[in-house]
């Protein structure tokens, strides 16, 4: 089974019930923001962000229920990726379109929820908003302990292990003062310890309220849906410390330069690890910052993480569009998120767009594959002769054109051919026609 973008679903650990009761007790936690999901997609205007007065009534009406489900339903829907937003439209999501036959669609959608459990239920205001994010870095630890225990945990342990971990997390960003400081650059404070407690429960709430545990009389339980999770979690970083090239650490560049030389099997175990060991908006930040530079093989490589990361970058890839250089890449990428065979995914490209593609790969090949590779490349432009892709390839205005039609050139062994593409070179570089 797979996630729907080629990704297997994580087994369960032993003793976890099997993928189908997993699966209904996450459309059970997730029913009204599925309903409030179909309803959205086909109202088609209920605002992009938070739902609106008008659009929540409607909802409300039509759905039976009251408005404060309604928006709380609808903020679970767009966390789980049930919908997808396009300026005020909406639209349902590849989650929701499989949520009735696909268990896995609808564990990850759980887990996008579960991930985002310090949204579904805010923070108190009097925190401050650096002692709350600490809190939120340690609760991982406090969720393996409840997992290790394998049942209810007593909120003085889980308190005690928070405060530990807390304290670790100062110790590691070497949060304390050596030697004088400047008056206008005071230490850290350690997070107050009277706020702990207070903060304990607020993360256990957040938890139970995304069905990742259940609370008792000074005590908290992982739910089934809550231990399959931690386990995935677990998996992941199990993954990130086996990463097969060893580029883990290494920034997203040197990375995807490591990924190069490797065929597309390892080099998708390598894109996994080193996604696994960051959070998803800051890797699809620093890919989509590499696919932007001067090395076309490196932007190819970029967009092919890219779809190992999958659903969270389509909103980084639908910007990514509206830059030339990144455009075909961006739109293959998107049509195949939306079902599109590979294979036919170069369809949604203009001959423009793919005329730039071709010259684009062509650089890539140029400067890093052999000289048959260019000239074998020749026969996947879309112009189907020689003179038309010269004439649209020096309309387009690649700003690699010259040095791709000259390394053809001189890696072609038709001499006739060669001297055509040495002249088109030539009239690109001056101007002329």
């Amino acid at each position: 089974m797979t996630d729907g973008r080629n990704r297997p679903a994580p087994r369960p650990p032993q003793g976890t019930p099997p993928q189908a009761e997993l699966a209904r007790q996450a459309r059970e936690v997730l029913a009204d923001a599925v309903r409030i999901a179909r309803w959205a997609a086909a109202d088609g205007d209920p605002g992009a962000g938070p739902l609106g007065t008008a659009a929540r009534e409607r909802a409300a009406a039509a759905l039976e229920l009251a408005p404060e489900q309604v928006s709380a339903g609808w903020d679970r829907a767009r966390l789980a990726g049930l919908v997808e937003l396009h300026g005020s439209s909406v639209r349902p999501g590849w989650r929701l379109q499989a949520w009735d036959r696909d268990d896995s669609a609808v564990q990850r959608g759980w887990v996008a929820l579960f991930d985002a459990w310090s949204l579904i239920h805010p923070a108190p205001d009097d925190v401050e908003a650096a002692t709350v994010a600490e809190v939120v870095e340690a609760v991982p630890q406090v969720l393996s302990l409840l997992q290790l225990s394998a049942g209810p945990v007593l909120e003085p342990a889980l308190l005690d292990l928070l405060r530990q971990r807390v304290a670790e997390l100062h110790e590691e960003r070497c949060e304390v003062p050596y030697g004088p400081r400047p008056a206008e650059s005071p230490a850290p404070e350690p997070v107050a310890d009277d706020l702990l407690p207070p903060l304990l429960r607020w993360a256990l709430e957040g938890l139970a309220a995304v069905g990742a545990l259940t609370l008792g009389e000074g005590q908290a339980t992982l739910t089934p849906l809550g231990n399959w999770a931690v386990w995935v979690k677990l998996e992941q970083i199990c993954v990130a410390a086996q990463s097969p090239a060893g580029n883990i650490e290494q920034s997203a560049e040197h990375m995807l330069r490591g990924c190069a030389r490797l065929t597309p099997g390892p080099a998708r175990a390598e894109y996994r690890a080193w996604l696994a060991a960051r959070t998803v908006g800051s890797a699809v930040t620093e890919l989509l910052t590499v696919a932007r530079g001067e090395d076309a093989l490196l932007r190819g490589l970029a967009f092919e993480a890219l779809r190992v990361v999958g659903a969270p970058a389509e909103a980084g890839v639908r910007a990514a569009a509206e830059d030339t250089s990144l455009r075909p890449y961006a739109l293959l990428w998107l049509a195949e998120y939306e079902g599109a065979d590979p294979d036919d995914a170069s369809e949604v490209l203009t001959r423009e767009e793919s005329t730039w593609l071709w010259v684009d790969t062509a650089a890539a090949v140029a400067d890093h594959g052999e000289s048959d590779l260019l000239v074998r490349h020749l026969e996947s432009a879309v112009q189907g002769n020689v003179p038309a892709l010269l004439d649209e390839v020096r309309a387009i205005g690649h700003p690699r054109t010259v040095q791709v039609l000259v390394a053809l050139a001189a890696a072609h062994p038709d001499p006739a051919l060669a001297k055509a593409v040495r002249r088109a070179a030539f009239q690109v570089h001056t101007g002329g026609s």
